[in-house]
């Protein structure tokens, strides 16, 4: 009603609903600011119409879903257009030629299409000084024309976009740029060597791409640079010592990279003081110069996976700030100095993969924050301490160490008073696992293609029958004794889970909570998703339960097959003994048929959105089965990872998409995600909520990193399941066993891997996992068979 408003705004709340239309007819309005809220909705066609003096229009952070539109090229008065982080899908708006006045447009993370060559129509936006254009799903080649973009440019952000081609030469004639991102991107050729004309440039990031070349040495030019990302490109040669001359530069990320060559003095030694250096997985060699003792405010120094020697420098003990201390996969020798003892702030230390010897230093276990010490595969000896953060075997590792002894007994290790011969015995062992780590490289990761049509064969276990039990609740109430505490075996989110007998055959009976919000929809939906569904590896309803009988009130259950093994979960976290590796891949494939027969074998697609190891139970033959449908989605229609949604986040935090704390629609490549995530905590036994996995750390990466040859370092201690000295006193079928599981478990790893990756295009299809951990499995049970151990059955 209020005809006369120019100025509307109500940011950074917690609004949600949809804007009302009526605003959209306020003719007065010159701005309309609703950035950092919870609104949904589409935006009205007829905008370009309805408020012609719009100069301001900042819709960023909300739902906002549906097409931009396109009248809004009518509004050629904008000053300021923000769509950023919502959920618009469609074209991006293609013609700007007009919009003389703009100086902020921000499209960025959202599901726009197009071609990038729109860019043209900026050029005469004379007063343009932000531009944020990714990640969206814009294509082509980086036009020339960005060379031609208004010199008043500040802020240039195209990310995770499929753009092409090389970065323009003439980019550097944007003289005011202070921030310049294009990083996840498909760019190629070579970085521009007058890059230092960029003389106000504070943020530069051209990681993820293909760049090739060397790192121009005109960079040391740019005094403001304060961050530096070239990770994750195919640059080539030594590292500028000059960057040392950057005098404002905190972080340096090269990693993932060709470089080659030493580390020179200067680098260190100049006015940049570096808070953050990730220079691993380059060939980088030599020994590391005195003079990174100068960098005080380090705190993350990742070398890992390059080809340095010499000594750990005595000189990191000035680095007092020091948290993340990654060292692994190069050669460095001699002991661990004692003057890191002063490195109290240590959270993280990786030495392992190197040649240091020594005692370990007693030091460790007086860090207060320290949570991770990686010192597995040097020549470390003498006893190992039991106190404080060495009695928790999953902060510490030491495995590949032949002459280290005591510590706790999960370490496994010799007690230091054994006789001599025990010590022999247990060398030849450890030394032999350390040679089966190197030459397991070249025979892992076997891959056998399996077409979409082929049947999957039948595995142990059996199916439930199409048979509809008819139940009251007074059958329900007497066949678990009153619902007795007794007789309950679990709690859900929306409800509880009773152990009964009802005629004769002895069920599990899912009460839902119909206080909690949602348990309706849930009980509904997982009617409707598993009534007409039969398979060996789906846990099967047998019947549903629907009353109004009881105190006037809603009752509803559902009656499944009962588990005698329980979860998952249990499993993994000891409670209920300890699976071999074995049990745990043929867990694995249980699960993945499950997923195929769901994703490609139903009439229509049906997703389940909340994949986890306390949703999948087993049964007396440990067969695994998958169960609570209650966020099941049936597709009606294909559907692509990235579209929209407005239901929220499905599944559980650590085993979720990523792409669904986006909004995007639940899709098969979600739940290959959730399973990748599966696969990993089965072998590694840690959960991806678990509290190392934080700041950006997460179980996916802890994986990654470990392949292909460091897998036994972050495998579940609990997998060394046999004494194979006991079973066969031939080396030969020891080293034989030992290498086939290491085989199996990095070809798990590789698969859970290649599931969980960030992005949903990239993720392995769920019908070739089946191929994969088929022929893993098949390979471990050559040796098994041979020494006539079973494949399957419960360890207490």
């Amino acid at each position: 009603m209020m005809r006369n408003l120019t100025f509307l705004e109500v940011g950074e709340n917690e609004l949600s609903g949809t804007l009302p239309t009526s605003h959209f007819n306020l003719s007065s309005l010159l701005i309309l600011e609703c950035i950092g809220n919870q609104l949904h909705g589409e935006l009205p066609t007829n905008i370009g119409f309805t408020i012609p003096s719009l100069k301001m229009l900042n819709l960023a952070s909300n739902n906002f879903t549906g097409l931009i539109p396109i009248t809004l090229l009518n509004h050629t008065a904008l000053g300021f257009i923000a769509f950023g982080y919502n959920s618009f899908t469609g074209r991006v708006p293609y013609d700007f030629r007009n919009f003389h006045n703009l100086n902020w447009l921000d499209i960025a993370h959202n599901y726009l299409e197009g071609d990038i060559n729109f860019i043209a129509t900026l050029v005469n936006c004379s007063q343009l000084d932000t531009l944020q254009l990714g990640p969206n799903h814009i294509s082509a080649k980086l036009p020339e024309s960005v060379a031609n973009l208004s010199t008043s440019l500040e802020s240039f952000l195209i990310v995770d976009t499929p753009i092409s081609g090389e970065i323009p030469k003439g980019i550097t004639n944007l003289n005011n740029l202070e921030l310049l991102s294009l990083g996840g991107c498909k760019l190629t050729g070579s970085l521009p060597q007058d890059f230092g004309k960029l003389s106000k440039l504070v943020v530069l990031h051209l990681y993820s791409n293909e760049l090739k070349g060397r790192i121009p040495s005109s960079l040391s030019n740019l005094t403001l640079l304060s961050e530096l990302s070239l990770k994750e490109n195919l640059l080539e040669g030594s590292i500028p010592p000059s960057l040392g001359n950057c005098q404002s530069l905190l972080y340096l990320n090269l990693s993932y990279n060709e470089l080659n060559g030493t580390l020179g003095n200067e680098l260190f030694e100049g006015p940049a003081s570096f808070i953050e250096l990730y220079l691993h997985h380059n060939h980088l060699e030599g020994s590391l110069p005195s003079t990174m003792s100068k960098q005080g405010r380090l705190e993350i120094l990742k070398l890992s996976n390059n080809k340095f020697s010499g000594v750990i420098p005595d000189g990191l003990r000035y680095c007092s700030n020091l948290q993340n201390l990654f060292m692994d996969g190069n050669s460095f020798h001699g002991n661990i100095p004692s003057s890191l003892s002063s490195l109290a702030g240590l959270q993280q230390v990786d030495f392992s993969q190197n040649n240091l010897s020594g005692p370990i230093p007693a030091f460790f276990s007086k860090f207060p924050n320290l949570y991770y010490l990686n010192l597995s595969y040097n020549n470390f000896e003498g006893r190992v301490p039991t106190s404080s953060l060495f009695a928790n075997e999953s902060a510490v590792f030491v495995a590949g160490n032949s002459r280290l002894c005591g510590g706790i007994k999960q370490l496994q290790l010799p007690k230091c008073n054994e006789n001599k011969s025990r010590k022999k015995i247990n060398l030849i062992i450890i030394c032999s696992l350390v040679g089966l780590v190197a030459t397991a490289i070249g025979g892992v990761g076997i891959y056998l293609s399996c077409t979409k049509n082929k049947k999957t064969p039948l595995l142990r276990g059996s199916m439930i029958g199409n048979v509809t039990m008819k139940v009251s609740y007074d059958m329900l109430l007497k066949a678990t004794a009153g619902f007795s505490s007794e007789n309950l075996i679990g709690t859900g989110s929306f409800g509880s889970v009773f152990k009964g007998i009802l005629d004769g055959k002895t069920v599990a009976v899912k009460v839902l909570n119909l206080q909690r919000h949602g348990a309706s929809k849930s009980f509904i939906a997982e009617c409707n998703t598993l009534r007409n569904v039969r398979h060996r590896n789906l846990l099967g309803i047998i019947t549903a339960c629907s009353s109004i009988d009881f105190q006037r009130n809603d009752f509803r259950a559902l009656v499944y097959e009962f588990m005698p093994h329980g979860s998952l979960d249990k499993w993994l976290s000891g409670v209920d003994g300890n699976m071999s590796l074995a049990q745990r891949v043929d867990v694995a494939i249980d699960v993945a048929q499950a997923l195929s027969y769901l994703h490609h074998e139903c009439e229509t697609p049906i997703v389940h959105c909340d994949l986890k190891p306390s949703n999948i139970l087993l049964d007396n033959d440990m067969v695994a089965h998958v169960g609570d449908f209650g966020l099941a989605r049936i597709l009606t229609q294909p559907r692509h990872p990235n579209q929209s949604s407005t239901i929220g986040i499905r599944g559980t935090i650590g085993y979720a998409a990523p792409e669904y704390g986006l909004g995007s629609e639940p899709s098969t490549s979600g739940d290959v995600y959730s399973y990748g995530i599966l696969l990993l905590e089965l072998i590694t036994g840690k959960s991806p909520t678990a509290s190392m996995f934080n700041d950006g750390y997460n179980l996916h990466e802890h994986a990654e990193a470990a392949l292909p040859d460091q897998v036994l370092q972050i495998v579940d201690p609990s997998l060394e399941e046999d004494n194979l000295t006991e079973e066969a006193e031939d080396p030969r079928v020891v080293q034989d066993e030992l290498q086939r599981r290491v085989e199996c478990v990095t070809a798990v790893i590789s698969v859970g891997v290649s599931c969980s990756n960030h992005l949903p295009q990239e993720r392995m299809k769920i019908v070739d996992t089946i191929s994969r951990l088929q022929s893993a499995r098949d390979n471990l049970l050559n040796a098994r068979n041979r020494r006539n151990l079973p494949a399957r059955g419960a360890r207490g």
